[in-house]
């Protein structure tokens, strides 16, 4: 097993733990389940959130980034999910683990593609997490999106979200109580918070 990199970014690291307890939860037999992605299957949702890992730190180190369009997964892997993911997640993190905590500026993949680090590494565990949450319900786990994580990345998309819609990226927001962190979250990424196979 490789060793787990950690970047320093707490919530980028929590974002980081939930996908990597939703990959290690998926039976091997579970990776063809529809998500709450369209169209996509587990798969694929793991292929777009390794590519959009690694599409983070090439922004922070001009190194390669994804081998692949992260908004175009084949659904085929050529190694393990535990492999893709660990690949993805560390080099992410080795990455974010060069940029000052009081850093005012970090080039990102998503626009502005330049935001505080603060801003820049909650995006990247946005992206984490919330597929985390799509993989996790595909295969009927338990979230590991918790309010305590959800509640920073609330703060996090309502920064970035609303320009990002028009791009097809994050669908309408939906209606959500106010009383639950993970599912206002999620509907204001446009998800369903009840998804169900």
């Amino acid at each position: 097993m490789s060793e787990i990199i950690i970047s320093g970014w707490t919530v980028l690291d929590a974002a980081h733990q939930a996908l990597r307890t939703a990959v290690r939860g998926v039976p091997a037999d579970g990776w063809t389940l529809p998500t709450p992605c369209a169209d996509w299957t587990a798969t694929q949702v793991l292929q777009h959130a390794a590519g959009d890992q690694l599409a983070y730190a090439a922004a922070i180190t001009g190194g390669p980034g994804p081998g692949y369009d992260p908004f175009k997964p084949s659904g085929v892997l050529d190694r393990t999910p535990h492999e893709v993911t660990e690949e993805a997640l560390n080099t992410t993190a080795s990455a974010w683990a060069t940029v000052a905590k009081d850093a005012p500026e970090v080039t990102t993949p998503i626009p502005p593609h330049s935001m505080s680090g603060e801003l820049g590494a909650g995006a990247a565990g946005l992206d984490a997490a919330v597929h985390a949450w799509d993989i996790a319900v595909a295969a009927g786990l338990p979230s590991p999106l918790t309010p305590e994580l959800a509640r920073p990345l609330l703060k996090v998309a309502m920064e970035l979200v609303e320009p990002l819609r028009q791009y097809g990226v994050f669908g309408p927001a939906l209606p959500a109580g106010p009383d639950d962190a993970v599912a206002a979250l999620l509907s204001y990424l446009g998800r369903d918070p009840h998804w169900k196979p």
